[in-house]
């Protein structure tokens, strides 16, 4: 018996369009609660023993043993053989290929967030289509403190960007509603508010209630209930980035006031007694001034009893062998904050690769970038600056490729393909490209 194809046949005009629409498109992100432990289970042992882990769970899995780790590295000399192994054909089409998605990827780096496209020679037209996101909602931290800035800096984005539906949450304890978290909503845009917090009103947004909508993405820090349900949500909605405590890290060549840099320590580390604050410096008798300063400050904080915490905690005060050291250190940390406090911080610049946000000179303090400088405040935690970046307007954007082959691209680029396709053994993907080579 032959096999058929049949795919559903649907109708806008039916009466019954969106639920059949909705039906066809549904997909479960629930996993089997037995896969979720094996994965959790390899991940702790992997973290725990390391190569001895990988190399046993490889055999097991993959029947494939070897003596170590190394063994299982592919070297630059066997990719290249691979490479000579192959017939000139398969070798064109593949430099080819990679050279097309080279240029199209170079081009999406000159692009700076906006649509794009250009035509080849044969008139095949590529390019990217930027489109906001539909719906966002973004998450206001409350209950130790008020954000107001948190909701500026979340939903100006977006509102740049284009979203046309922007729902924010926000905590509000004993029913203590801040006037100035409700009115930078009403300033930022703000369509629609809730005071509901913590893992439920991520649960909301994720999934949508009869009162609150199903978002497409969430924004905002929270804390470590709020961080796990984004996480856990993930897939299903967009998220951000999963927040961890406050950091600042002040690179300091002794030249700043060190009262100065003793308050933009406390800056962080009054949020709470996981923030932490450090400072780099290769002069010691500064970093004594500055611990004078601190002493001397303390008292005068309202908040002391967390920054005491945090400080004693976390906070550290690490003297250098020059500025050039601080600099590598500090790509190791690659904080959220990063504070360059000398007479020439420009000289320094170059050298700091992995940071959220990057506050250059000693009239730069932290606390401008949090409010009024201009810049996100929303960044990566906890070294994920090594390769993530402040939340800004293209998290609410996404974009789409365009692809349009003309008749004579289609000559060149499917033979390219079909030959990749029949080396994947995906005979349809090959005859689908062969279809269009005009009959000689």
């Amino acid at each position: 018996m032959s096999l058929q194809a049949a795919p559903l046949r649907l109708s806008t005009a039916s009466s019954t369009f969106e639920a059949d629409f909705a039906a066809r498109l549904h997909w479960s992100a629930d996993t089997d609660a037995e896969i979720e432990q094996r994965v959790a289970d390899i991940l702790a042992d992997v973290q725990r023993r390391g190569d001895a882990a990988v190399l046993e769970y490889t055999a097991r899995f993959d029947g494939l043993n070897a003596p170590d780790l190394s063994a299982l590295e592919l070297r630059q000399d066997e990719l290249k053989a691979a490479f000579d192994s192959l017939s000139d054909a398969q070798k064109h089409a593949l430099q080819a290929a990679a050279r097309r998605v080279r240029t199209y990827h170079e081009a999406q780096k000159k692009a700076n967030g906006e649509s794009w496209s250009y035509r080849d020679e044969d008139g095949t037209l590529l390019g990217q289509k930027v489109t906001p996101l539909d719906r966002v909602g973004i998450y206001v931290p409350g209950g130790k403190a008020a954000y107001p800035s948190s909701v500026l800096m979340n939903a100006i984005p977006a509102h740049v960007a284009g979203v046309e539906d922007i729902i924010m949450v926000v905590p509000t304890p004993r029913g203590e509603k801040n006037a100035l978290v409700l009115a930078a909503a009403y300033v930022a845009g703000v369509h629609r508010a809730f005071t509901v917090g913590g893992a439920q009103a991520v649960a909301a947004l994720a999934y949508g209630t009869a009162t609150i909508p199903k978002v497409d993405k969430i924004t905002g820090p929270g804390n470590a209930y709020v961080a796990s349900a984004k996480k856990r949500v993930f897939g299903m909605v967009g998220i951000d980035m999963i927040a961890g405590p406050s950091e600042i890290l002040v690179l300091a060549d002794g030249s700043t006031p060190p009262e100065w840099v003793a308050m933009d320590l406390f800056s962080q580390a009054e949020h709470d007694e996981l923030a932490q604050s450090i400072l780099l410096c290769p002069d010691a008798a500064y970093i004594d001034a500055v611990q004078r300063e601190i002493d001397r400050l303390l008292p005068e904080m309202p908040r002391q009893e967390i920054i005491a915490r945090s400080l004693n905690g976390r906070g550290a005060l690490i003297l250098t062998r020059d500025m050039e050291e601080a600099c590598a250190i500090s790509n190791r940390i690659a904080p959220e904050h990063l504070e360059v406090s000398s007479r020439d911080p420009h000289r320094w610049e170059p050298l700091l690769k992995h940071a959220g946000a990057i506050f250059l000179g000693a009239y730069t303090s932290e606390s401008l970038g949090d409010y009024c400088a201009g810049p996100n405040h929303v960044l990566p935690t906890s070294g994920t600056a090594r390769f993530s970046s402040p939340l800004g307007v293209y998290d609410f954007q996404k974009r789409s490729s365009l692809i349009e082959v003309s008749e004579a691209g289609a000559q060149v680029l499917g033979k390219i393909a079909a030959e990749l396709a029949y080396g994947e053994g995906l005979q349809g993907h090959a005859r689908a490209a062969e279809m269009r080579l005009l009959k000689k």
